[in-house]
């Protein structure tokens, strides 16, 4: 779609780049009062754009069908207003006007003429944010009845060549609109300022002026949402953007803590939330996909999108939030000037801004089961509860996985720990049930006709659920029976072996004659009864596999294996794919020497990461969930964020070399 850019300061230095690279706008003009400024941006557009210095010439002359309008805030709300009276779609950067009734307007005008009006910030859907909303929507926080946000935007003569319109328009509707936005597209729309504060806290280089700023440099708020928590906002000009506290949110519930380190983010750094959850500690929660940071151009993309798709409510959306927001930044100064509670006005309602200043008007002219036979719908990662590593029970970093937002959970009736995990389910800061994908195992010793369905019931009723996401065969083959497992972890190392480990008089396992089929049916029997949702199989080999696959009714949705770079179980892998069968790959990093190779040191260091991630990298490039176990809180984080690290196929070629040639099935 063709763009015509109005306004070519800092912030359109900011959009250059990502509209330069687009493959979905192409900019044919740029319009600035200054031509030079015009002239520098239109040269980093390969278009080869128009330049113009009036908008009224911009608009005859340049029949592009949206308009990117990136003039400073004073000069905003009539920019818009004339593009949409000249029919053309617009995309706002923020604020979208001064006025809370402008604003709505401005969004009534785009409805009227069915034209797309979009709105920054883009934040509320990069991927730090949608992350932090989704750890904060699984329940694991409680009711969340406070919280606090801040726009530390810093003096603005140390980060901008011309600061005078920011400082004339204050804080409010530069900064505190990132939160804002976030907040309003999470909790709904904010129905009352409580209280607010202006505080004259000018930065230096404006304290002493003769022609003090219009604008308020330091405000302190307390809003009410009509869906959500009370929330402290502050925005100020005067304390440091290089403090501690730049964009940052923390929320406040019932069973837990949520800090999301920067609400104007474009990209998510590791740590960019934190989660605690019921009495643990803090917990870094590091979003397992990779990294995506989105350009500026990211929003006037999505609005050309959504006018492609047939211009619709979708495409105004943003502008209706932004609308908003300006109302609320409008109730806070009133609130600040004149005393609280304000009510924030139902759209097209306007407040008298105290010392507003209008400017010449500008000419005018986004778990689990997938139904209907489709492939399981599971994380990257997941965290293994196998019984220990080096004699140490792994459920002391249950929870630290929990708060670190792990939602594949192995367990198995061998580990003797699905109680705890349980526990941590259903106690104060753990996620919502339908959030987790839990997998179950039957050991091998209860394969029988009324063992399978006991095991299958006595592993549910300690973790607390109904059902198991996927209920899976430990192993293909049977032992004798030797009793139930029950808190299996808690018994005597020495009843613990001897449950689970029959030895006939020979010394070898006691083996009990149920055939893998045979036991397969049971299994199906457990599915029909609602007890699980889908059905695994593990530590099988591609010919049991197949086979398995096709004597059953209800075919496996999961396959589990011990799979590493020495051991690729490629065939294997490969077949699944095809066949819509997901692969979870045990003792990820367990191979004796595997950590140490050259070869994994080397893909390592190309990614700034630990030897552990980059194997656990490689496993999710091929498609492939680990599911490593640890003991260790930091290494609960580092696995979890593996995923933000895919390999290129070279760097996938060469761990390949470490295959071992016996291990390929």
């Amino acid at each position: 779609m063709d763009c015509l850019l109005v306004g070519a300061g800092s912030v359109a230095e900011a959009y250059a780049d990502g509209l330069a690279a687009s493959t979905a706008l192409r900019v044919t003009g740029v319009c600035d009062l200054h031509p030079e400024r015009a002239d520098a941006l239109a040269a980093a557009h390969p278009s080869g754009p128009a330049v113009y210095t009036d908008l009224a010439d911009a608009l005859a002359a340049d029949p592009a069908p949206m308009v990117i309008n990136l003039t400073s805030h004073a000069a905003h709300a009539d920019v818009t207003e004339a593009c949409l009276a000249a029919g053309r779609h617009v995309f706002s950067e923020k604020p979208l006007a001064m006025d809370a009734a402008r604003a709505a307007d401005l969004v009534a005008a785009a409805e009227r003429h069915d034209l797309g009006l979009g709105c920054a910030p883009i934040t509320p859907g990069c991927d730090a944010q949608r992350h932090a909303r989704a750890l904060a929507a699984d329940g694991r926080l409680g009711g969340v009845q406070f919280a606090a946000a801040t726009a530390n935007v810093g003096r603005v003569d140390e980060w901008h060549d011309r600061p005078a319109s920011f400082l004339d328009v204050g804080p409010l509707y530069d900064g505190a609109v990132y939160p804002l936005a976030l907040l309003v597209a999470w909790f709904g729309r904010v129905t009352e300022v409580r209280t607010a504060d202006a505080v004259a806290a000018w930065p230096p280089a404006q304290r002493d002026g003769d022609d003090a700023p219009d604008g308020l440099p330091h405000v302190e708020a307390t809003l009410s949402f009509s869906d959500g928590p009370v929330v402290s906002l502050r925005a100020s000009f005067y304390v440091d953007h290089r403090s501690r506290e730049f964009y940052g949110l923390e929320l406040h519930g019932d069973d837990g803590t949520l800090y999301l380190r920067d609400t104007g983010a474009l990209g998510a750094p590791r740590d960019a939330v934190t989660v605690r959850g019921g009495d643990r500690e803090p917990t870094v929660a590091p979003q397992p996909q990779p990294r995506c940071s989105r350009a500026y151009a990211a929003g006037p993309e999505r609005l050309a999108d959504r006018v492609a798709g047939g211009c619709g409510s979708s495409a105004r959306a943003s502008a209706r939030r932004g609308a908003h927001v300006v109302a609320v930044c409008n109730a806070i100064e009133c609130a600040a000037t004149d005393g609280g509670p304000v009510a924030v006005p139902e759209p097209g309602v306007s407040l008298a801004r105290p010392g507003q200043r209008r400017p010449a008007p500008v000419a005018a002219a986004p778990s689990g089961f997938q139904p209907g036979g489709r492939a399981l719908r599971l994380p990257p990662v997941g965290f293994g509860c196998s019984r220990y590593r080096d004699g140490t029970y792994v459920t002391p970093a249950m929870g630290a996985a929990v708060d670190a937002g792990y939602r594949l959970f192995d367990t198995a009736e061998l580990y003797g720990n699905e109680w705890r995990l349980g526990d941590l389910v259903a106690a104060p800061g753990g996620p919502d049930r339908e959030s987790v994908f839990l997998v179950g195992k039957p050991w091998r010793t209860n394969h029988g006709p009324g063992d399978l369905r006991e095991a299958c019931t006595g592993s549910l009723d300690e973790l607390g659920v109904a059902a198991f996401d996927c209920y899976a065969l430990h192993w293909p083959g049977a032992w004798a029976h030797r009793g139930a497992l029950t808190r299996l972890s808690e018994r005597p190392v020495e009843e613990q072996e001897r449950l689970t480990m029959p030895t006939a008089a020979d010394g070898t396992p006691a083996r009990a004659p149920h055939g893998l089929v045979e036991t397969w049916r049971r299994m199906e029997a457990l599915h029909d009864d609602g007890l699980a949702r889908s059905l695994g199989v593990c530590n099988v080999t591609l010919p049991q596999l197949a086979g398995l696959t096709d004597a059953a009714r209800v075919r496996p949705a999961l396959v589990q294996v011990e799979c590493h770079p020495y051991r690729p179980r490629d065939a294997l892998v490969s077949w699944c794919h095809r066949h819509g069968v997901r692969v979870v790959a045990h003792s990820p990093l367990s191979a004796p020497g595997l950590l140490d190779e050259p070869v994994v040191h080397a893909v390592a260091d190309e990614h700034g990461v630990s030897p552990a991630t980059a194997v656990l990298a490689w496993h999710c490039t091929r498609g492939v969930v680990p599911i490593p176990s640890t003991t260790t809180r930091e290494h609960v984080v580092a696995n979890l964020a593996a995923p933000r690290h895919p390999l290129t196929d070279d760097q996938r070629d060469r761990m390949a070399g470490l295959a071992d040639p016996a291990f390929q099935r």
